[in-house]
């Protein structure tokens, strides 16, 4: 199932598979990479200096409701390919992500 590869259950919370694209004019879901099965989302902010990686932390924190503190960037810190851990269950982070 698709839902399955965007979100998937973790100890704690749930991990959101990211494509990032930076340099982007605002931050924003643009839909589902199907074939890789990741959430795409632009980020206004470049790819340097961590700048992407802490927009894309803000703009989730926001859109799921939930603090900054709780969430981390497990995997992809230097690629445009992230694994984003949030403290929600799977179910309702996609639900709050709006993307299906």
């Amino acid at each position: 199932m698709l839902d399955k590869a965007l979100v998937r259950d973790a100890k704690g919370g749930s991990v959101i598979a990211v494509e990032v694209s930076p340099n982007a004019s605002e931050t924003e879901i643009t839909g589902v990479n199907k074939w890789r099965g990741m959430v795409q989302v632009r980020v206004a902010a470049p790819a340097r200096d961590g700048a992407a990686n802490e927009e894309l932390v803000r703009y989730l924190s926001e859109r799921l409701g939930v603090p900054r503190s709780g969430m981390r960037i497990l995997r992809g810190h230097t690629s445009t390919m992230k694994a984003v851990f949030v403290p929600l269950r799977a179910e309702e982070a996609l639900r709050r992500l709006g993307v299906r």
